[in-house]
Order: C-alpha cells, then structure tokens, then sequence
C-alpha cells in the first residue's frame, strides 16, 4: 500500500501591487473633486485669489441668457452676465429700455441682466409689517417676469413684446 502526503502550497499576494493599485484608484475618485475647486480658491467661498464676492466679474462668464428656467439651465453655477449699459443705477423702466436695446442687438446675456435689474428695482416697494414676505401683485413685475421667462425659452421677439408691454403701462 502507498502513502500520498499532502503538501500545502501558500500563495502571496503582493503588497506592493495592492498597495499601487489601491492608490490608483483613491485617485481616480478624487480627480472629480479636485477638478472642482481652482487652484488657488477659498474652500469655503470658492473665491479665487484676491477677488472680493460680489465686486467686479466672476467665473464662469457668458455673453448669452441662462440659467432663466429649466430649459436654459445647464449648469448649477449661474454664469456672470455682462453688465447693462446704463449701469447701476436706473429705474426699472431705464433697465427695461436697456433690455430691448439689448435684445435688439442680439446681447442676450445684457438682456438678461438688464431685466433682473429692472425686476429688483420694481420690487423695492413699502409694505406693512409682517407682509414683507407676500409676493407683489404688480402688473410691472409679472411683465417682465414674462419677459425674462420668453428670453429663457429662446424667444427674442416676445421677450422685446414684453417689454413694449411694460413700458407702456
């Protein structure tokens, strides 16, 4: 009768090889948030370096309307709009003649900002007490809220009705 012995056979793995391909992929996951961020920028603000929030022209720039409704908006960081031509310091209804001089001359994004500008001025209105939060009524604002939504969907010439509509009321 013969006897079989078993002999055992151990398998290393290497580390070594572990360890590149563990790192490999750590940083394949965190490529995505680096790419976020600028270099150089706040974390907490997302500032870049020496600029102030809020002061002077921010990233990303677009010279065209976006971010208006779910149609236009292909991104969660609204773009920064160049800046109307009458600056900051007009009516609503000097923001709305800016818009359709705007609109006419296919500047879109100056559009866009001309008629946000135009809707803030229209809302600086007195209210009572604790009515500060009830939405305005006013016919003004609703027109150019049509206004900024026609722009939205790509449609120039209501936009510039809007408008007309606005400032003849």
């Amino acid at each position: 009768m013969r006897k079989y012995s078993r002999k055992s056979v151990t398998t290393k793995i290497p580390t070594i090889g572990l360890s590149l391909f563990a790192v490999a992929l750590l940083g394949m996951t965190a490529m995505p948030a680096l790419a976020q961020m600028p270099a150089g920028a706040n974390p907490a603000t997302g500032a870049r370096p020496g600029h102030q929030i809020g002061v002077g022209e921010s990233l990303p720039l677009s010279n065209n309307a976006s971010n208006i409704g779910a149609a236009d908006t292909r991104s969660t960081i609204a773009p920064t709009l160049p800046a109307s031509a009458i600056g900051n310091d007009g009516t609503s209804l000097d923001y709305l003649r800016a818009a359709r001089a705007s609109l006419v001359g296919g500047r879109t994004g100056q559009a866009q900002q001309s008629l946000e500008m135009a809707e803030t001025r229209a809302l600086d209105r007195s209210v009572a007490a604790g009515q500060t939060a009830a939405p305005s009524d006013s016919h003004l604002i609703s027109q150019i809220r049509d206004a900024r939504h026609a722009l939205g969907n790509g449609n120039r010439a209501r936009a510039i009705q809007c408008i007309d509509l606005a400032l003849s009321s």
